[in-house]
């Protein structure tokens, strides 16, 4: 099955809203993580059960839930419940194979992306896990389809009251989320781009079919890459022009920053894209022009050896009365006859830059 396509069949001829898993498990255990902040005090623990998240919903601090795992259905429900999430919204984060979207749903807004990680399976590929994002009053709830590092630096920011995350809203926190994922993928984009040089170098000295192989490898990636890149900038977008509440105008610069990285993420996929097309262009053109010299050297000593082949055969036949038979040089004549016709060739084709 291709990279990016997960089993559906599960949910045939189930009704909307069913929480089953779609993808695969890449937690073995589900962690919650709290932070809850405001300008002057942050609180910071481990959650075990889902309703000690009760007394964080309706502070007038900012609380931001991170879920690590999101493979128990169970919890996920009273998630749910707490929240008073959607059961639709609660089928989504349960499907991984959710294209970048954002949706209003009034009280809170629904955010879905996907992050992506370099060689981190068996076969070097790059592989994708989903993001998902809730913004509501006062709170950001972000899970995570396995325990990682990548927002280490925003809770590093909270901790130690950096920048403005700790003076804003919740909806500067989603930015933050949303941030931080973007800036992952020019790492991987850069990365990318140096194993696009390196084959495009041995693709012009020394083309060859693992040359090939690896050429079409990257093509899956950067066509994996796209599938998911391109609907982000119609995220990004209508997050930017959305007109929810949750949604400060202070925040809607920083928004716009995201979508200028959306842009610049999009325009590179695409020159990747056009770079690879091009070398598989140039790997088969010097097969050709291999071809052709190949098939070049070999016409030119054919014909150098068509006369050669000319006068045998006629020094061949089985007649009795041929004049040259009895001549005592009539042997040495014949070979420097054939390698006088043979230097003349090579002149001829020398100097027609044949060769």
């Amino acid at each position: 099955m291709p990279r990016g396509l997960k089993k559906r069949s599960r949910k045939a001829g189930l009704p909307p809203g069913t929480l089953i898993h779609i993808g695969e498990r890449l937690s073995d255990t589900t962690k919650i993580s709290l932070i809850d902040y405001d300008g002057e005090h942050l609180t910071e623990k481990n959650i075990q059960s889902v309703d000690e998240l009760r007394i964080f919903k309706d502070k007038p601090t900012v609380t931001w839930v991170h879920i690590d795992g999101i493979h128990e259905i169970g919890l996920l429900e009273q998630l749910g419940v707490v929240f008073e999430l959607h059961p639709l919204i609660l089928e989504d984060i349960l499907n991984t194979d959710q294209r970048p979207k954002m949706e209003d749903l009034g009280e809170y807004l629904f955010i879905v992306l996907k992050r992506f990680c370099e060689a981190c399976d068996e076969h070097n590929d790059i592989t994708s896990e989903q993001i998902s994002i809730i913004l509501g009053p006062g709170y950001v709830i972000s899970l995570q389809e396995k325990e990682g590092h990548l927002l280490d630096p925003l809770r590093e920011r909270l901790r130690t009251a950096k920048g403005r995350v700790r003076k804003a809203g919740a909806d500067y926190l989603a930015y933050s989320i949303i941030d931080a994922i973007l800036d992952s993928y020019f790492g991987i984009l850069e990365r990318l781009g140096e194993r696009i040089e390196m084959e495009e170098e041995v693709l012009v000295n020394h083309p060859a079919q693992s040359t090939l192989q690896a050429i079409q490898h990257l093509k899956r990636d950067m066509i994996f890459l796209r599938r998911s890149v391109w609907p982000l900038r119609e995220t990004i977008a209508a997050l930017e022009r959305s007109e929810s509440a949750l949604i400060q105008d202070a925040t809607g610069i920083y928004l716009k920053d995201v979508y200028d990285h959306t842009v610049q993420v999009i325009d590179t996929v695409e020159t990747y894209r056009d770079m690879l097309s091009g070398m598989i262009d140039i790997y088969l053109s010097s097969l050709s022009n291999r071809m052709n010299q190949v098939m070049k050297v070999l016409t030119i000593i054919a014909t150098i050896f068509m006369p050669m082949t000319f006068l045998a055969g006629v020094y061949g036949m089985n007649f009795r009365h041929f004049p040259e038979l009895e001549w005592s040089w009539g042997y040495p004549l014949f070979w420097i006859v054939n390698l006088a016709v043979a230097a003349v060739m090579l002149i001829m084709f020398k100097r027609k830059k044949w060769l």
